[in-house]
């Protein structure tokens, strides 16, 4: 758990990300604070040199549904680095454990299928509040973490 700014970075330390080619896929579930995340993210690869129209974003109804998400888009466009974006908050079931367990996988299985860095931008809280204090709140917003990682692993490709 997050206990530190996640939107906390060296601007100085990150590449320009002028010539990559983002994909972000986000989940429609609990859409308050996946919309904050790929704010977040978008912000943060057009603060560091990303061109708006080298980010596509697709949308898709939850965070299960990001893994096939993740695999269209990547097959679908030249990209240097794909943002997965979801968020899954515990309840009286185990669906999510469920859940959380084939995202994880999943997102782990594109990175292994595909030479395009797919990052896990998935908040798997216990409370709505915690969700919200890591979208944007207390602890920053995880979009902005992820977006650096994202440029960083594209450099690295």
């Amino acid at each position: 758990m997050a206990t530190t700014n996640l939107s906390a970075y060296d601007k100085n330390s990150i590449p320009n990300a002028k010539n990559f080619r983002f994909g972000i896929v986000v989940s429609e579930w609990n859409d308050d604070i996946t919309e904050s995340l790929n704010q977040g993210a978008w912000d943060t690869l057009i603060e560091n040199g990303a061109l708006a129209e080298n980010i596509i974003t697709v949308h898709v109804p939850g965070s299960y549904e990001l893994i096939y998400g993740c695999k269209h888009i990547i097959k679908t466009n030249k990209l240097d680095a794909v943002i997965a974006i979801g968020n899954v908050i515990q309840g009286e079931t185990k669906h999510f454990d469920f859940v959380c367990e084939a995202v994880s996988q999943g997102i782990k299985d594109i990175n292994l299928l595909y030479d395009v860095p797919t990052i896990f931008c998935v908040l798997t809280d216990d409370t709505k509040q915690q969700s919200i204090d890591r979208s944007g709140g207390k602890y920053g917003n995880k979009g902005v973490e992820c977006a650096i990682a994202a440029i960083k692993m594209a450099n690295l490709k």
